[in-house]
């Protein structure tokens, strides 16, 4: 893997870290601000020309996988 895949990769696995956090701040308090745009900014990352730009994977699919994993 070149250095620019490795760069594209750990941009994406942040984002769904990133995801990951502000869905399971969201189980346990749905009115949390900083969570819900957090949540907003990710998914708004994920439908983004520059995230089809790093990966080929279909964001929306992503989003619902990782949506699903959550129990939301």
């Amino acid at each position: 893997m070149n250095p620019y895949e490795e760069l594209a990769n750990a941009i994406i696995v942040q984002a769904v870290k990133d995801y990951r956090t502000a869905l399971e701040a969201l189980k346990i308090n749905p009115k949390h601000k900083i969570s819900i745009a957090e949540k907003k900014e990710c998914e708004d990352f994920f439908r983004s020309a520059w995230y089809r730009t790093l990966s080929s994977v279909d964001g929306e699919m992503l989003i619902a996988k990782l949506t699903e994993e959550a129990g939301l």
